[in-house]
């Protein structure tokens, strides 16, 4: 973990990497996405689910999909997929603590919508240890993986890219932030859609648990 001696600036992915994967927050939000798209299209859920798994793949969100395609709004889109029930993400004092102890910036840099991310972070008792919170309105819609984003927000924040590290559950995310001279690191998971390219050169780091590797870095 040498190597990390000189990071500054300290990105992470919020769904599935600032919380386990398997309290399952992000399947509500995968159900509501495709009652949405039923209601919208007037299709049933099977074939909305199919729309849904078909616009994830082309355009790497659904999101991006139904603007492209149906010219949805994507206000009332992201409001009504991120109403989901928290109540059973606890605080997660042992997370919160290593990322206090973190030397440099802090930030949350998401394809999901900022007030999703403040109500995540708040249940899990983290939301104050963060320096800003770059959500899918800052990239115009424009999700990870595509490069505009991640200059948007190096550009925004002022972060110097070689002085970088980025964590995050869905493996090819991490390829432009790798290409941009950060470090990268990839939450190990079983999710076909998350776990593609995991074994690519452009993953530096895999871990288990985001909170056991950061307490390396805070004891080396």
């Amino acid at each position: 973990m040498s190597e990390l001696n000189d990071i500054k600036y300290w990105l992470f992915d919020l769904d599935n990497t600032l919380y386990d994967g398997a309290t399952k927050v992000f399947d509500q939000v995968d159900k509501k996405m495709s009652k949405f798209i039923s209601d919208k299209l007037n299709v049933d859920i099977q074939e909305a689910r199919k729309i849904q798994k078909s616009y994830f793949q082309e355009y790497n969100t659904t999101l991006n999909g139904m603007i492209k395609n149906h010219k949805i709004n994507a206000d009332e889109f992201l409001e009504f997929v991120h109403d989901v029930d928290l109540s059973f993400l606890a605080k997660d004092e042992i997370l919160g603590n290593q990322i206090r102890n973190l030397e440099g910036k802090k930030y949350i840099f998401t394809n999901g919508s900022r007030e999703h991310a403040k109500n995540v972070t708040k249940k899990i008792g983290i939301d104050q240890l963060f320096d800003g919170i770059f959500d899918i309105r800052d990239c115009e819609f424009i999700p990870k993986p595509s490069k505009e984003p991640y200059l948007k927000l190096v550009e925004n924040y002022k972060i110097e890219p070689q002085y970088c590290i980025f964590f995050e559950d869905i493996a090819r995310n991490l390829k432009p932030a790798f290409e941009m001279g950060m470090k990268t690191v990839w939450i190990k998971n079983d999710e076909p859609w998350a776990s593609k390219f995991s074994d690519s050169d452009f993953i530096n780091y895999k871990t288990d648990k985001l909170s056991t590797f950061l307490k390396e870095i805070n004891e080396k």
